[in-house]
């Protein structure tokens, strides 16, 4: 495995995105644990699209215009609900002091769901890893598994890291209603600035 390829892919993994802001917000508002299970939800939420990309589908994704919009209007339609309900205190800064089943169980979906709705991710590594493969045929696929495997560990990691250090700044934030009141906002517009990019982008 390449040097370079660790590089991009550690540059890449740390450039704020919805997954990473995700993350932070629910370390925020909910806690470490919480941030842990949304970096690794966001993580899942990149699997399919790793997966897309070493059997092919991202080829297909690519030709029809079809399917590449309206997954991308999914996406953004998504990403502006996010900004919205975050906007008004009931999305993902709603602040949380004790966790349930319930609350869990949509940090979960939400971390999945802001990655999945996202079909540039498909193109993205459809055009990536190919980069990095040496071996042809089987041998190729088993290295693009490899690859596809280090760059998801990768995430979980920094995003962990990202949700650990909100987790740990929670209290301090929270004893400042006028800093949790911007933040908040912050991460609504942010939001909604993700949603207004994803949304000019094309194939």
């Amino acid at each position: 495995m390449s040097t370079a390829f660790l590089v991009t892919a550690l540059v890449i993994v740390a450039t704020p995105g919805p997954g990473s802001l995700y993350t932070i917000a629910a370390g925020l508002a909910r806690g470490t644990r919480a941030a842990l299970l949304a970096a690794f939800a966001s993580t899942l939420g990149i699997l399919p699209h790793l997966l897309a990309a070493i059997t092919g589908l991202a080829a297909v994704l690519h030709a029809s215009g079809v399917a590449f919009q309206t997954i991308k209007y999914l996406g953004v339609a998504y990403l502006l609900w996010m900004a919205w309900s975050t906007w008004r205190d009931t999305g993902a800064l709603r602040i949380e002091d004790a966790p349930t089943a319930g609350s869990r169980r949509a940090v979960i979906v939400s971390g999945i769901t802001i990655n999945l709705l996202n079909p540039k991710l498909t193109l993205f590594f459809f055009a990536f890893l190919p980069q990095f493969v040496s071996a042809p045929g089987r041998s190729a696929t088993v290295q693009m598994l490899l690859l596809s495997g280090v760059f998801m560990a990768m995430t979980f990691v920094v995003f962990a890291g990202y949700g650990a250090v909100a987790g740990l700044l929670r209290d301090r934030v929270l004893s400042r209603p006028r800093l949790v009141d911007r933040i908040r906002k912050t991460f609504a517009v942010s939001f909604a600035a993700l949603g207004g990019r994803l949304a000019v982008e094309s194939r």
